[in-house]
């Protein structure tokens, strides 16, 4: 039991961090530990890339929409927050691959770009008859020899060719991270692949074998799909977690420059010129920013090399009439062998009817990838000039759009190149060390998606608690 008052800051105010903060606050009240939590915010606002705009009865996300159901620890926050009556699961529809020019239903029953069943691959425009054979080498050729890590390029197209990762596994993969299948860690994205294939031998026998058989859905249930979001906004998330949190715990529009090992503690020096004292620091930053604050030790170095990709998302509402050629859909994603700028696009009227008024239209576009992350420094209207001519190209558009909302996230997709969970486990192990008290989280270590950050920030809590006690 703690005996005396302890100091716990943590710095950064995006979800990973405001989920650390908050369940650290309910321990501490629920059993009557003396800790003091204090959140520190670079930015005037909380909640980091998640960021919603409501306008003229549009919801829009401008970062991160949704999360998937399964991974439980994003809805167990919101019902912290009292907000579970506002969950709306996504609704269930074709989603397509464009590839050269046109759009292609998404093989039924891959799991992300991986066929578990063999007559939609089989049938599918996706691939020639040469790239359906040689992803049909995956049944007789050996697993792969064990490694420590590899790209997920080198694994995939090893078992299926570079046809099936060109059109189907690359734009669903890279979509996720924004990030170059050729360089991405398979062991730090995908490790359960891996796995498969070590397990099975053939990565498509595998996968069918361990993905469990979706329940046969009743009529009613048909349209669910398998992701949830907010009918307010995930904004509204963390504004109800930061409503809970005790008055004074935020300080917002500071910034921690220096950290500064104690013989006791740690102190920090903030852009303000004042500094705060703390016994254990959660730091849940961007990596490249954990680097600037911790300059003096040469472990962090690995993070001054780890690449981030700029990314930004592009949305446009339009009366219902403007869109001619309608497609029965909720979204498509873009192979890296067509000639467009978007890399996806959603539907969102379609995919999330509560977020767009009746008789309106609502798409939102992503742009920037490794290799063209110049055009999102473009200005809004060009922006928007090329976003509506790629999109002409598959639907016929014929009125401007009511509004756009332009939204740029500046080096905010952190890459997980090969090698990374290797690296970030060395990083730990040093600062287990060097810096006692000190823990790592945020979307640049262990998992970008909102889940996975909540998990992190929850994870920290423990470590915090187990180190004080």
């Amino acid at each position: 039991m703690l005996q005396e008052k302890k100091k716990v800051v943590i710095i950064g105010g995006g979800i990973t961090g405001i989920t650390a903060a908050y369940y650290l606050q309910k321990e501490a009240r629920e059993k009557g530990l003396p800790i003091d939590v204090c959140l520190v915010e670079a930015s005037h606002r909380l909640g980091g890339k998640i960021q919603t705009m409501v306008r003229d009865g549009f919801v829009i996300e401008r970062g991160p929409d949704s999360y998937l159901e399964r991974k439980q620890s994003a809805t167990r926050l919101v019902k912290e927050a009292g907000m579970e009556s506002k969950l709306v699961n996504n609704t269930a529809g074709k989603s397509y691959v464009l590839v050269q020019e046109r759009l292609h239903p998404m093989p039924g029953g891959s799991v992300m770009g991986i066929p578990t069943q063999l007559a939609p691959f089989v049938t599918t425009g996706l691939f020639s008859i040469q790239g359906k054979l040689r992803a049909a080498a995956d049944f007789v050729l050996p697993k792969s020899n064990p490694v420590e890590d590899q790209s997920l390029g080198t694994f995939f197209r090893r078992r299926l060719g570079d046809e099936v990762v060109e059109n189907l596994i690359e734009p669903l993969l890279s979509g996720i991270y924004a990030g170059d299948i050729d360089q991405m860690s398979l062991m730090a994205t995908f490790p359960q692949f891996y796995q498969v294939e070590q397990k099975y031998g053939s990565l498509v026998l595998g996968m069918k074998k361990s993905t469990p058989q979706a329940p046969k859905k009743s009529p009613e249930t048909k349209s669910k799909g398998i992701f949830l979001t907010l009918t307010s906004g995930l904004q509204s998330l963390v504004d109800g977690i930061e409503a809970k949190l005790e008055a004074g715990s935020v300080l917002k529009g500071i910034r921690v420059d220096r950290i500064k090992k104690m013989d006791k503690g740690y102190k920090l020096e903030l852009n303000n010129g004042e500094k705060l004292t703390a016994d254990a620091i959660v730091s849940a930053v961007p990596h490249h920013v954990t680097h600037a604050m911790f300059q003096q030790y040469d472990f962090f170095d690995p993070f001054e090399h780890m690449p981030s990709t700029s990314v930004a998302t592009v949305a446009l509402a339009f009366p219902k009439e403007a869109v001619e050629k309608d497609i029965n859909g909720t979204g498509f994603v873009v192979s890296r062998n067509s000639d467009y700028s978007i890399t996806a696009c959603t539907w969102t009227h379609k995919k999330w009817p509560h977020s767009c008024p009746e008789g309106s239209v609502l798409l939102r576009c992503y742009v920037g990838r490794p290799g063209d992350e110049a055009i999102v420094d473009l200005s809004d209207d060009e922006l928007s000039r090329i976003v509506l001519e790629d999109l002409n190209k598959t639907m016929n558009i014929t009125m401007d759009p009511n509004f756009v909302v332009v939204s740029r996230w500046k080096d905010s997709m952190p890459q997980y190149t090969v090698g990374h969970k290797q690296r970030i486990q060395t990083v730990n192990e040093h600062v287990a060390q060097e810096l006692p008290g000190v823990f790592l989280a945020g979307a640049s270590f262990e998992g970008l998606g909102i889940p996975d950050c909540i998990d992190q920030g929850e994870a920290a809590v423990k470590k915090v608690l187990q180190f004080l006690q």
